[in-house]
C-alpha cells in the first residue's frame, strides 16, 4: 500500500485506523478506496448554549460524523460524557460503517455527542441541551440522510426530544429521523433489548462451535447498563451462569451465580439505575476493573471503551471474550489475549443487534405499521446467527482472527458500493 497511513493520538481513533489499514493490507485494496475509506465524509463540531436552571447560560460542544452513507444513511448513536470529542466520534463512526455493512442493512455509519457531565444536569437542562444539540445539526439529519439513535446516557428520553424539536422545526412529524423512541411515540417492540439479545446469542453460537454446553457455563457481564443487563437475562434464561457484573459502583462477583432477575429489579428501583446497595447470599463486593479477572469461561465486555488493556489483558481468566461494548479491547490487549489463545468476538459483530433492531425500527416508522416484539425477536436473532458464522466460518477458511474476518467481510461491501457508485461528491 502506497497511501500514507493516517495516526492519531486519540487510541479509539488509531485502533480504528490500524484495524481498517491491516484488513485493506491484507485484501489488497486499491489505494483509492483506502484514501477514501480512512476519512469520514463529513465532520462538524456545533456550539450549543444552553440557559441553565439558575438563570445562568452554558456552551457546550457538540459533535456529528458521517463516516460513510455508500450502502445507506449514515447510522449511529449520540452520546453525553465529559470525554466526547471529535476523534471519538470519527472512530465509533466508522465502526458503524463496518457493522451495519456486516450486518448486511442498507445504512452507512456516523456517530455524534456532546461534551458534557450528565450526571451534573437537571431533566430540563438535558433536554434543552438535547434539543440544542437538533436544531445545530438539523441541516445534516434526516430519515434518508443520518439517523441517530441512543448511546452513552442518553436514551428514550432524548430520543423523544430530538424527534420533536426536528419535527416542529420542519413542519411535519419525522419519526424515522431517529430511533430507540419509546414503544408509546412509534418505538418498536423489542428494541430496547436488541443489543444484549445480540451479544448473548453470539456467545450462545460459539459456545455451540467450540463444544461447549450454554447450561453452566460462567459468564461475566461488565457493565450492566442497558446491554449488559439483557445479555445477562437472555444468558441465563439459556442457563449460563452469570458469576460477575458491574457498574459504576463497583463489581459483584457470586461464584455460585448472581441471581439476574434479581439484580434487574433492583437497578429498576434505583433512582439512578444502578447496582449500588445490591446484595445476596455469597455475593461479593470488588473493585469495578477487578470483575474482569474473575475466573470464568467468557468474558463479556459491555461498558466503555478500553477497558481491557495493556496493564490487565495478561491477568484475563476467560477462555472467550465476547464485546458487548464498543471497542472494550485496545491493540495491546488484543496481542496479549492472543498469545494467550483467548478467542475474541469482536464488537461490531457482537453487539450489531442494537443497530439491526434500529433498522427494524426505522422500516417500521416509514410504514406506519408496527410488529409484535415475537415478530422483531424473530427476524433479529437468525440475523445475528448467521452473522456469527459468515465471520467464524471465513476466519476458519482464511485462519485469520474474528477481528480481522469481521474487518474483511465489512470493508468489500463497503468498498464494493464506493466502486459501484464512482467518486463524484
Amino acid at each position: 500500500m502506497s497511501v500514507k497511513k493516517r495516526t492519531s493520538k486519540n487510541v479509539l481513533l488509531d485502533t480504528a485506523l490500524n484495524n481498517f489499514y491491516g484488513a485493506a493490507d491484507e485484501m489488497g485494496l486499491e489505494d483509492d478506496l483506502v484514501e477514501i475509506l480512512s476519512r469520514p465524509e463529513r465532520s462538524i463540531i456545533v456550539s450549543l448554549p444552553v440557559v441553565m436552571d439558575d438563570g445562568s447560560v452554558r456552551v457546550f460542544e457538540g459533535y456529528r460524523v458521517q463516516h460513510s452513507t455508500a450502502l445507506g444513511p449514515a447510522k449511529g448513536g449520540f452520546r453525553y460524557h465529559p470525554d466526547v470529542d471529535i476523534e471519538e466520534c470519527e472512530a465509533l463512526g466508522s465502526l458503524m460503517t463496518w457493522k451495519c455493512s456486516l450486518a448486511g442493512i442498507p445504512y452507512g455509519g456516523g456517530k455524534g455527542g456532546v461534551s458534557c457531565d450528565p450526571l451534573e444536569l437537571s431533566t430540563a437542562e438535558r433536554e434543552r441541551l438535547t434539543r440544542t444539540f437538533a436544531a445545530r445539526i438539523s441541516p445534516i439529519i434526516g430519515e434518508w440522510t443520518d439517523i441517530p439513535a441512543p448511546d452513552v446516557n442518553t436514551g428514550a428520553p432524548e430520543m423523544v426530544w430530538f424527534m420533536d424539536t426536528i419535527s416542529k422545526m420542519r413542519g411535519r412529524l419525522e419519526p424515522g429521523v431517529v430511533t430507540g423512541k419509546p414503544i408509546s411515540i412509534w418505538g418498536s417492540r423489542g428494541r430496547t433489548a436488541a443489543t444484549g439479545l445480540g451479544v448473548a446469542t453470539c456467545v450462545r453460537e460459539l459456545l455451540k462451535t467450540v463444544k461447549m454446553d450454554v447450561k453452566g457455563t460462567r459468564v461475566i457481564v461488565q457493565g450492566f447498563g442497558n446491554v449488559g443487563t439483557y445479555a445477562a437475562l437472555s444468558m441465563s434464561q439459556s442457563g449460563a451462569k452469570i458469576v460477575g457484573i458491574s457498574d459504576v459502583t463497583g463489581g459483584y462477583h457470586a461464584p455460585d451465580g448472581i441471581d439476574v432477575q434479581k439484580a434487574f429489579g433492583h437497578i429498576n428501583s434505583h433512582p439512578k439505575k444502578l447496582l449500588e446497595g445490591y446484595s445476596q447470599p455469597g455475593l461479593q463486593k470488588i473493585p469495578g476493573d477487578d470483575i474482569l479477572l474473575v475466573d470464568a469461561d467468557v468474558l463479556t465486555p459491555c461498558a466503555l471503551e478500553g477497558a481491557v488493556n495493556a496493564r490487565n489483558a495478561a491477568s484475563i481468566k476467560a477462555k472467550y471474550i465476547v464485546e458487548g461494548a464498543n471497542g472494550p479491547i485496545t491493540p495491546d490487549a488484543d496481542e496479549i489475549l492472543s498469545s494467550k489463545n483467548i478467542l475474541v468476538v469482536p464488537d461490531f459483530l457482537a453487539n450489531s443487534g442494537g443497530v439491526i433492531g434500529s433498522y427494524f425500527e426505522w422500516v417500521q416508522n416509514l410504514n406506519g405499521f408496527f410488529w409484535t416484539e415475537e415478530e422483531y425477536n424473530s427476524r433479529l436473532i437468525p440475523i445475528m446467527t448467521d452473522n456469527f458464522y459468515r465471520v467464524w466460518n471465513y476466519s476458519q477458511t482464511h485462519e485469520v482472527k474474528m477481528r480481522r474476518a469481521a474487518f474483511l467481510v465489512a470493508i468489500k461491501r463497503v468498498a464494493d458500493a464506493v466502486k459501484m457508485r464512482g467518486t463524484f461528491l
